[in-house]
């Protein structure tokens, strides 16, 4: 359905059931998966705001099934060409929310109202980004991880992880992990990866020990693979997360 006044530019690709409200502006860059719902004042798929950039190029936006985009978000296109930013399924953007350029959004994330990622950002399935949060441009956040509203992530962010005010780490977010169903067993070993990948000296070397020794857990190798795949300083926790940590 789209409603007076929306704007839906001809070459924009719509999936069934997806609804486009009043005031809302989809460019002819964009891909709409099914059931994506743009709220009133959205803009998706417009110019990256990248001073170099020709508007000839052709890019563009794809966004998964079932996303919302509440009122005045803004997502932009990719800066090159035959590319695209990418929301992934199941996304919750709400008001005020602003994708840059060339982003990947994965699966189920939710990015609370005023949240800022820069361009080139990448942000795992499951993550909550809270109000106002902004990540640097390049920047990675791992799955599940849950980035607390106002927080500056300049650093990357490892799988599971709390983080808060500038590349804080406070420990896991046990909650997130429980409520995705993660057995006790796996999230015992989560926690001894990350006590011996932040127990001192260079954390990826940690990482890729722990990956050759073997762990059982597909979330304990994607928590040490996070380690290996960048090449920003992960963000590590402070002396009193890390006992804290060791308490549990």
């Amino acid at each position: 359905m789209i409603h007076p006044t929306a704007l839906v530019e001809s070459g924009a690709t719509l999936g069934a059931g997806c609804v486009v409200h009043a005031h809302a502006i989809v460019t002819r860059h964009v891909t709409l998966g099914e059931g994506v719902v743009v709220h009133p004042f959205a803009v998706v798929g417009g110019d990256p705001q990248y001073l170099k950039f020709d508007p000839a190029t052709p890019s563009g936006v794809i966004v998964g099934a079932g996303t919302v985009i509440r009122e005045h978000c803004t997502i932009n296109r990719s800066i090159y060409a035959g590319k695209n930013t990418v929301i992934g399924a199941r996304c919750f953007l709400m008001a005020n929310a602003h994708v840059g350029h060339d982003c990947i959004v994965e699966d189920d994330v939710v990015l609370a109202n005023n949240a800022m990622l820069g361009g080139h950002a990448t942000i795992g399935r499951h993550t909550f980004f809270g109000g106002g949060a902004g990540i640097h441009q390049f920047g990675r956040v791992g799955e599940g991880a849950m980035v607390a509203g106002l927080a500056r992530v300049t650093n990357d962010i490892a799988p599971y992880l709390l983080m808060s005010e500038r590349n804080e780490i406070s420990g896991f977010n046990l909650i997130g992990l429980k409520r995705r169903g993660v057995s006790r067993e796996t999230i015992r070993e989560l926690k001894d990866c990350y006590a011996r990948v932040f127990g001192g000296g260079n954390p990826r070397a940690h990482a890729q020990a722990l990956l050759d020794a073997g762990v059982q857990s597909p979330e304990a190798r994607r928590f040490l693979e996070f380690f290996l795949a960048g090449k920003r300083v992960v963000a590590r926790p402070g002396k009193s997360a890390a006992a804290e940590e060791a308490d549990e």
